[in-house]
């Protein structure tokens, strides 16, 4: 295991440590609160029969879909906005406008429209997906070398080949950024979701162990999700290296 995943774990197994032997000493019995020990044995629990898995399948799905159609979007706009100064001018007061709308916000009118179930849970992850991509992207885009796009319309290059060939290469390491920030952003807003209102998922399995008044659980779910997080985000580092080589230490969210 490398020195700095090493020296990274040091902090939260302090934490850990002082917890449970805080809890042991007092004997502190609490609805919100549980030992480590007895969070780590409900994750176990919950692994082995399979409720965390299912709930983890709900939640990715719902998660994963809402990126890829939100990313799309924004990825669109993105370099609309980043290659035409009058559209980018057109559109920026609607884009600033629409976009510090908090995206549990929105939860009222997506039950009204598309009622309960994974499709209003994808259209709200869409929805807080489009503007960390759109917003990077824009940026990424805007900053390509005027003269590649130059020497691109010298050599009669149609807009989508300059967008294929010259602007999406120039720009890869900035859209990886938005990428793992969206990423995440996807994650956070499909289990607030589900804990606000779609009764599936990581989120829902959270509040049932709140309600059932099972506190080693509910933190073992907590504990599970931030798992998943720092999974995908290394996964994502992982992959970024790869592409980039060198490059990718100057690319990093």
């Amino acid at each position: 295991m490398p020195d700095a995943v090493l020296k990274g774990l040091a902090v939260p197994a302090a934490l850990l440590l002082a917890a449970e032997v805080a809890l042991r000493a007092t004997g502190l019995r609490s609805d919100a609160l549980a030992p480590p020990s007895a969070v780590l044995f409900a994750l176990i629990g919950a692994l082995r029969d399979g409720s965390m898995l299912a709930a983890t399948g709900q939640t990715l799905y719902g998660a994963a879909l809402g990126l890829v159609v939100g990313g799309a979007v924004g990825l669109a706009l993105g370099i609309l906005l980043g290659l035409s100064r009058p559209a980018d001018r057109l559109l920026e007061v609607t884009v600033e406008a629409v976009r510090p709308i908090p995206s549990i916000a929105l939860i009222p009118i997506a039950l009204l429209v598309l009622g309960f179930g994974p499709g209003m849970e994808i259209a709200i992850v869409a929805f807080s997906c489009v503007w960390p991509i759109l917003i990077l992207a824009r940026a990424a885009v805007a900053g390509v070398e005027p003269q590649l796009l130059e020497v691109a319309r010298a050599l009669g290059l149609s807009f989508g080949a300059r967008v294929v060939k010259i602007v999406l290469p120039a720009a890869l390491p900035r859209l990886l950024v938005a990428l793992r920030v969206a990423v995440g952003v996807a994650l956070v807003v499909a289990v607030t979701v589900e804990i606000a209102a779609d009764p599936r998922g990581l989120g829902n399995a959270i509040m049932v162990a709140e309600q059932a008044l099972q506190p080693a659980l509910m933190l073992a779910y907590l504990l599970w999700i931030g798992l998943i997080g720092f999974a995908l985000n290394a996964a994502l580092g992982v992959a970024q290296g790869r592409l980039l080589g060198p490059a990718a230490a100057g690319a990093r969210p």
